[in-house]
């Protein structure tokens, strides 16, 4: 069983960051990729980013330039640094982890971008 736990949510101004965790415990002997989605009111729930068990990373286009997914391999999380924050940017953000086949997802942390 895998547990996915995000966290660093919170309220920021226009062009501020924060950084959000992805804590995963559990077996990850077939880890194959971890992705960063969101979802806003009334919108679907959208891929932010992602990265491969090889490293590969990929971003909306909408984040590109701005925000930086990474991982600290001893602790077993990922990151996403996200910097010049917008109001669209607001929305709840999950953690998802494909291990084999399987995809487990965290509680989500919300974000919210507003003077």
């Amino acid at each position: 069983q895998v547990q996915v736990v995000e966290s660093g949510g919170g309220l920021v101004q226009p062009g501020g960051s924060l950084r959000l965790s992805c804590a995963v415990s559990g077996s990850m002997f077939r880890f194959n990729s971890m992705g960063w989605y969101r979802q806003a009111p009334g919108k679907e729930r959208e891929l932010v980013a992602d990265i491969t068990s090889g490293g590969s990373r990929d971003y909306a286009d909408s984040v590109k330039g701005r925000f930086t997914i990474s991982k600290d391999n001893a602790k077993n999380t990922w990151y996403l640094q996200m910097n010049s924050l917008k109001p669209e940017d607001t929305a709840v953000y999950y953690c998802n982890v494909l291990v084999g086949v399987r995809r487990y997802w965290g509680q989500g942390t919300q974000v919210t971008v507003s003077s």
